[in-house]
């Protein structure tokens, strides 16, 4: 089996991703109209699996979609695709798994009652891992100037849907001036967040990051490192509307993903940021480290 491989599992049926699997018709590729979550494993165990699980009911409600699945007969069909994988490719370290769910397919049109019934594909695949450059110089990002995040007004930031133009037209224009991760600012000038990931910055002695209100994804990591890592960390958490003429007065930059956990900014376009191992971050990275091996201990029922 070629490393590429993704296993894949179509409505409960198990085969390559690389095989056809979803009707032309289907809603999620002709409209979007879908919604997706990603986990990951630390330690072989899967990583706040209730926490996404409830965000997807929350995004499947906003849409007026229904999941026809419980969060037990969804783990279930992700145990056996990760067990297919690692049969497949002997791969032991710590796996992706995404699921989106569609509404389904019918004839073609806008009208949410043509759509037959809901469809899953869950894909499973290695995590990807901060590269040793990354941990040590830090993410280049640059502010988007040519398109603003989408409003809450208009397709809320909150909902994790299958419609990413927003975030992937982001991304290509920050990568077009070589950075690693574009910035997004919302339609008042205000940092909202990059196309993956929330952000976060050091000011002074405490972290200060966009709130929700400022048009975001409710990231999962972002809620355990404001909730439970910082605090444990001994550090301040301060959620405030940013703009970027106050990047001056920040120190200090990081993302925050399932896939990135915590990872350092070095840079914002010419704004530079301290990478180190005595920062703010590096000790937000140590408590979520010592999180996530107690969490693997504490739920060795989710271990796939």
């Amino acid at each position: 089996m070629t490393p590429s491989f993704i296993q894949a599992n179509t409505n409960g049926r198990l085969h390559s991703a690389t095989e056809p699997s979803i009707s032309p018709l289907d809603r999620g590729f002709l409209y979007g109209d879908a919604i997706y979550e990603v986990w990951r494993t630390h330690q072989g165990v899967i990583f706040t699996w209730d926490e996404h699980w409830a965000r997807l009911g929350r995004s499947a409600a906003s849409l007026h979609m229904n999941l026809p699945w419980t969060a037990d007969e969804m783990l279930a069909e992700v145990r056996r695709t990760a067990a297919a994988y690692r049969t497949a490719t002997s791969f032991a370290g710590e796996l992706y798994i995404r699921l989106q769910v569609s509404r389904g397919a019918g004839p073609i049109g806008l009208d949410v009652a043509l759509a037959d019934q809901a469809t899953f594909v869950l894909l499973v695949q290695p995590c990807p891992e901060n590269a040793p450059a990354v941990l040590r110089d830090g993410l280049r990002l640059s502010i988007a100037t040519t398109l603003r995040r989408n409003p809450i007004e208009s397709l809320d930031p909150a909902w994790k849907t299958g419609n990413y133009l927003n975030n992937l037209l982001g991304l290509r224009e920050a990568r077009v001036r070589g950075a690693d991760e574009v910035l997004m600012l919302n339609l008042r000038g205000e940092i909202t967040e990059a196309s993956t990931s929330n952000i976060a910055f050091v000011r002074g002695t405490e972290i200060v990051t966009p709130p929700v209100s400022a048009g975001i994804l409710e990231g999962i990591t972002r809620a355990v490192v404001l909730k439970i890592i910082a605090p444990a960390a001994g550090v301040a958490v301060r959620e405030t509307a940013i703009r970027p003429d106050e990047l001056g007065a920040m120190s200090e930059c990081f993302v925050l993903s399932t896939t990135k956990n915590i990872a350092p900014v070095g840079a914002i376009d010419a704004r530079a940021f301290k990478v180190s191992a005595g920062t703010v971050t590096a000790r937000l990275q140590t408590a979520f480290d010592a999180h996530i091996r107690a969490v693997g201990v504490a739920r060795p029922a989710l271990r796939v």
